[in-house]
């Protein structure tokens, strides 16, 4: 099922590669002229976009349409009617000089100026949605490390150990992804997602080290073995899944 996240990202996409299609046939004033109708379309559904997504440069986009003050914008040129056009004489009678080359010009380069906010738009949600996921992960482990100490107090030593690394695990799974890092593995472990942040220079070798050792005491609670986990390497654990947290991003 889509979701509306991914609804809203694919009508900009579409808004995009419409805008874009709508620029590439106005290739003189002529075609300007033309394509009023499919710009209207367009613009009015861009605006709804920007009302939501960019509000704060929904003033802009709108002037660029038309300005009461100046009674430009790309309206103007739209709405252009030559003397001749009005005796029913077809676009072509006119070549590429229904009114100044500069100002065709110029609208072409006010439709660029909208088209560069709606891709604005898309570049906001990309990065509102990652803000937002960044946010609330932090959250959560930081909500989880909590469980991790309160379980260690009461010395329920594996048991905190298991959630500080899935909350160590979770992260440095976030933190490839940030760094766009694919792990082939379906089921990374900390070691996976280690090894693939130092191959890429992400970290350097003291923190890698660093990092494996907070895994082996994780997984010294994670499997039964003769050496039962203290509360000071659950201690050791949990100050450490704070500082990676806090230091590798």
């Amino acid at each position: 099922m889509t979701s509306n996240i991914d609804k809203f990202k694919n009508d900009i996409d579409t808004l995009i590669n419409s805008g874009q299609l709508i620029h590439k046939k106005i290739k003189d004033s002529s075609s300007l002229l033309k394509n009023k109708h499919e710009y209207e379309i367009w613009y009015s559904e861009a605006l709804s976009v920007i009302k939501v997504i960019l509000p704060n440069r929904l003033t802009d986009f709108t002037l660029m349409y038309y300005n009461d003050k100046t009674k430009l914008g790309l309206k103007h040129y739209f709405q252009y009617i030559p003397p001749r056009i009005e005796k029913g004489l077809d676009f072509e009678d006119f070549g590429d000089k229904i009114f100044p080359a500069e100002d065709f010009e110029i609208a072409k380069s006010i439709f660029e100026s909208q088209l560069a906010i709606i891709k604005a738009c898309e570049k906001r949600i990309e990065s509102s949605l990652f803000d937002i996921k960044q946010i609330l992960q932090a959250d959560i482990f930081e909500s989880e490390l909590e469980t991790a100490k309160e379980l260690n107090k009461k010395k329920f030593w594996r048991g905190a150990g298991a959630i500080a690394g899935v909350v160590l695990e979770g992260h440095l799974k976030q933190v490839c992804e940030n760094h766009k890092h694919t792990i082939k593995k379906s089921h990374p472990t900390i070691n996976d997602c280690n090894q693939v942040l130092k191959d890429n220079d992400i970290i350097d070798i003291p923190t890698w080290r660093f990092i494996q050792h907070l895994g082996d005491i994780r997984n010294l609670c994670d499997h039964k073995k003769e050496n039962e986990p203290t509360s000071d390497d659950i201690d050791e654990l949990i100050n450490g899944v704070e500082k990676i947290s806090k230091t590798v991003y």
